[in-house]
């Protein structure tokens, strides 16, 4: 996925079909287009939990191996929707920027006047980055956060 000048990417939420296990019992949860995550859970709502949670660990890992985090497909009838926390959902967003402009982490700090260490910590989806400094390191990339809160109520 790449974040072209004009483009947006307003959502870092994916598509999950719960499948029934007929040998151990419970759901097993499949993440249609990050095919590594794959999890399950006793019952439906246990099983949406740990997708949420193995969704995260699935995006932390394309980040740490620089590999690409694909635009979500639109929902399917038969699927859940699993949405990524939101400081993993910026910080993805940082490195999907800083793949798009080819800034290394060096110029990345250099644009933002810290230590290279700093840039390998925003992007680092296990440490936990204060909101202005992720904003800071998306608006040196040319990018914006725009919020969009939608209602689970049906």
């Amino acid at each position: 996925m790449t974040l072209s000048k004009g483009m947006t990417m307003s959502r870092f939420s994916y598509g999950a079909k719960l499948t029934p296990d007929e040998v151990d019992g419970g759901w097993v949860v499949t993440v249609r287009d990050i095919p590594e995550a794959i999890t399950q859970g006793d019952d439906v709502e246990s099983a949406l939990r740990e997708a949420d949670d193995c969704l995260e660990e699935a995006i932390a890992a394309r980040i740490d191996d620089q590999r690409e985090i694909p635009i979500p497909s639109p929902l399917m009838s038969d699927e859940y929707l699993v949405c990524l926390p939101i400081q993993t959902a910026l910080k993805a967003s940082v490195y999907l920027a800083m793949k798009e402009s080819t800034l290394s982490k060096v110029q990345l700090a250099s644009k933002l006047n810290v230590d290279e260490k700093e840039v390998r910590r925003i992007l680092d989806p296990h440490h936990r980055t204060k909101l202005p400094t992720i904003e800071r390191a998306l608006q040196a990339l040319g990018q914006q956060i725009s919020l969009t809160i939608t209602s689970t109520q049906v």
